[in-house]
């Protein structure tokens, strides 16, 4: 048996357990909040509040500039938070100074598109009053938006338009639902009361949950506490990561035990899974759905037991004789236990760590980054792992009906310029931003800071390893991942910018094509399926999927994987 495969094989097995036993129920209650024409009492009252109306569709161009006003007044907001922490209530843990400026942008870019990067210790540096009123406020808004575009997405494919629409079916049939109310509905039916289960079970797993302030210990040592469970729950459940503590899950405060670490790593991923039973719920296709699911899970599965055999593939003295690569890993926890939470939260944009990435074996820290540079679909973050595994399905029904001959249509819509356009884009966004970002650093590297462990003489390893940190950050970045290989220090003004723009880029500018392409969509006449139509469905569909993840990645990458992760490894 492959090193390690039988240890973590238990603890995955009751992972697949979990996730199986949640996704009926969950999937169809996601699917429900957004059909539903029924609003609850709390929604109407934000509606009010808001003065929206909650009947009125939007098209793809109000949605989009709905969702980008939304979450322009969110960083502008939290910006603020941070420089006004001294003044704001602390919650028993005040500061006597504001957040720097540039760290204070790249902290807001950061949490509002849902990547959560931290260039500071949070116990450090924010009040637990800048946390709560701030970062996790954004943990639920930054989720609801990614859910709103996976659902004006879906809208799009399958014609739904949006009934309560006064203006009648036939507009109807251009639109893509309301953003506002997309938006309050994820929060109200959806994260808040995951939320609130989370948080319970973690308490009981013995995660702190306090408003009292800081303890000292009689040696003398500051003892720094905060309400945890609650902010560890959206944090997961909402693929955001991030954490109160510098040291991350890997904290005992945050995650104690094996239980927690469990229940952690369900937490990241249980939405992103149901998410497409939601999917095939609304446009009535589980056969399709199913699919999807065979081909997010099936990389998940291999990516897992490849990290988990290059961790137990022991390569120095040290490794060898520990028995494995055990630097950087909580030994409550395990080798096992961490790379199974280190590829699922790579997988999930999450960024939340329970081990040090930087101190993994090569091999092990390039698969991670190569689990993030395959487009973090595999289940991805919530909502955004949907539309961008739809996106890269289209992009296989549009060239398997090339090769074959076949129509380009994707459950029933054609798949002509401008969508093949919308997609193009939307797949191209990222590695610009990576390897713009990775060269543009290392050209700026005698400007910048750097110190000799990220960057020493052409052709080391520890030049190999200072490419392969720089990468692991603007991947992270670009992915809105969050997590990070934490030897390459970011407080420098070049990196607090560089990284904050290819957040917001990594983002938004993907948003604005799914609902470019979502608008697309809708104002299609829906085709019948024929014999030239290729199929959305079946193994052949989801090889030709996970070939085209594979091949998009390997060819953009490999050359920048070559000199980081692999040279290192084979040195």
């Amino acid at each position: 048996m492959i090193a390690g495969i039988g240890a973590v094989l238990p603890q995955f097995l009751a992972l697949v357990v979990l996730l199986a036993a949640a996704y009926v129920p969950l999937g169809n209650w996601i699917a429900r909040s957004y059909t539903s024409d029924k609003d609850w009492a709390i929604e109407r009252a934000v509606y009010k509040v808001l003065r929206v109306d909650p009947n009125r569709g939007h098209n793809s161009k109000n949605y989009s500039r709905a969702l980008l006003g939304f979450s322009l007044a969110s960083v502008l907001v939290l910006y603020a938070v941070q420089r006004l922490q001294t003044v704001l209530p602390s919650f028993g843990n005040s500061r006597s100074a504001a957040v720097e400026p540039w760290m204070a942008f790249n902290t807001a870019a950061s949490f509002v598109s849902n990547t959560n990067w931290q260039s500071y210790s949070g116990e450090e540096t924010l009040s637990n009053g800048a946390q709560m009123l701030g970062l996790t406020v954004q943990n639920f808004a930054s989720a609801a938006v990614g859910m709103c575009v996976a659902v004006a997405l879906i809208r799009g494919i399958g014609h739904l338009g949006y009934s309560r629409d006064k203006l009648g079916t036939e507009s109807g049939q251009h639109l893509i639902g309301n953003f506002w109310v997309d938006l309050t509905r994820g929060l109200v039916r959806i994260l808040l009361p995951l939320s609130l289960l989370i948080s319970f079970v973690l308490i009981l797993g013995g995660t702190m949950q306090t408003f009292g302030s800081n303890l000292v210990s009689s040696a003398g040592v500051d003892i720094p506490r905060a309400p945890v469970a609650s902010q560890e729950a959206i944090k997961l459940l909402g693929t955001n990561g991030g954490g109160i503590f510098g040291a991350n899950s890997a904290h005992p405060f945050e995650n104690p035990t094996g239980f927690t670490n469990l229940v952690e790593i369900f937490s990241l991923l249980v939405i992103s899974f149901c998410f497409i039973r939601a999917y095939g719920v609304m446009l009535k296709s589980q056969k399709h759905a199913w699919t999807l699911l065979g081909v997010i899970g099936g990389i998940w599965t291999v990516m897992v037991a490849l990290v988990v055999w290059a961790q137990h593939t022991t390569t120095g003295a040290a490794a060898q004789a520990a028995g494995g690569n055990l630097e950087g890993i909580e030994q409550r926890l395990g080798i096992d236990a961490s790379a199974l939470f280190a590829v699922s939260t790579t997988g999930t944009s999450t960024g939340a760590v329970d081990s040090m990435h930087d101190s993994y074996s090569p091999l092990g820290g390039g698969l991670l980054i190569l689990n993030m540079l395959l487009g973090e679909i595999a289940p991805g973050g919530v909502g955004t792992g949907l539309y961008g595994l739809l996106m890269v399905a289209i992009l296989a029904v549009f060239i398997g009906g090339l090769l074959v001959g076949r129509t380009p249509e994707f459950m029933g819509n054609k798949v002509g310029r401008k969508e093949i356009s919308a997609v193009s884009l939307y797949i191209l966004t990222m590695p610009v931003l990576v390897l713009v970002g990775v060269g543009a650093s290392v050209a700026q590297r005698k400007l910048v800071e750097l110190s000799a462990t990220n960057f020493g003489a052409p052709g080391t390893p520890d030049n190999a390893h200072g490419l392969s940190e720089v990468l692991y950050a603007f991947t992270s970045a670009s992915n809105n991942n969050g997590s990070a290989f934490a030897g390459l220090t970011v407080t420098e003004p070049w990196w607090q910018v560089t990284l904050g723009i290819a957040m917001l880029l990594g983002r938004f500018l993907p948003i604005v094509f799914t609902l470019y392409l979502a608008g697309s969509l809708a104002g299609q006449r829906r085709q019948a399926t024929t014999a030239g139509s290729l199929p959305t469905s079946g193994v052949t569909f989801a090889l030709l999927t996970i070939g085209v993840i594979v091949l998009v990645a390997a060819l953009t990458f490999f050359p920048v994987l070559t000199l980081g992760p692999i040279s290192e490894a084979l040195s």
